[in-house]
């Protein structure tokens, strides 16, 4: 059944003129036109529609939800499952975050005494769960469950100065990584030493050793493993690769 621009957009929320600009960039193609020279869409259309919403819903950016849309090897049970992975994961750290709020609460009413640490192990152990999930089966199978479950312990028993530096050390790597691509600086450029030393840094946070070749190993996946890539490039187009190619020189 063939549906208008303004059906689509009843039917999905999404507006008309977004409906255009998707068209405009190629993340949506309307399946025809009519004689009058109006898009119209079909199933298929919607379908695609729907997965660049969860897509978006999760934070990709529209150049990145392209490719993996029109990907040859694309397969849309297997793009459902992990959004509903996701979805379970997100609703998982959401109750643990309304949790430690509620204690938070509780302790500045003077009803309940609490740790340092419980403040913060919400949002560690929503970190563990997510990579878990994401990325423990392939984890454990190279490099085995001890390896893994020691760099989960290790992630779970940062002090909180550790875990907020943690955090800021992602939040740098992202923005210069940004930065330099945007600025077309080179990975082989003191910036890009600068970055994997960042970058080592915060391995070193839940690595029980390092090593140049495991850091190494690490970087390749980054442009191997489109999970990794659709992380680092979700703002800005190049950064995993960027990323991957500074490390394989300055590690």
């Amino acid at each position: 059944m063939p549906y208008s621009i303004k059906e689509i957009a009843e039917i999905s929320g999404v507006s008309t003129r977004t409906l255009r600009y998707y068209d405009e960039i190629g993340l949506l193609k309307p399946a025809g036109f009519t004689e009058a020279g109006y898009r119209c869409y079909g199933e298929k259309e919607l379908d695609l529609l729907q997965q660049i919403l969860f897509y978006r819903e999760r934070g990709f950016a529209l150049e990145t939800i392209r490719e993996i849309l029109y990907r040859k090897d694309f397969d849309l049970l297997a793009a459902l499952e992990e959004h509903l992975r996701e979805l379970q994961l997100q609703k998982a750290r959401t109750d643990a975050l309304i949790g430690t709020v509620q204690q938070t609460i509780a302790a500045v009413k003077g009803e309940h005494t609490m740790k340092n640490e419980e403040k913060f192990a919400a949002f560690k152990e929503k970190l563990v769960n997510s990579n878990e999930a994401a990325y423990g089966k392939e984890a454990r199978e190279k490099y085995g469950d001890d390896a893994v479950n020691e760099s989960n312990r290790k992630l779970l028993n940062l002090t909180e100065e550790q875990w907020e530096r943690f955090q800021a050390l992602e939040k740098e790597i992202l923005q210069r990584l940004e930065q330099a691509v945007e600025n077309g600086l080179a990975p082989e450029s003191e910036e890009g030493k600068s970055i994997c030393a960042l970058h080592k840094e915060w391995l070193g946070f839940s690595w029980k050793q390092y090593t140049p070749q495991a850091h190494k190993g690490v970087a390749m996946m980054y442009t191997a493993d489109e999970r990794f890539t659709a992380y680092y490039d979700r703002r800005v187009t190049g950064c995993a690769a960027w990323l991957s190619a500074a490390i394989q020189n300055w590690a």
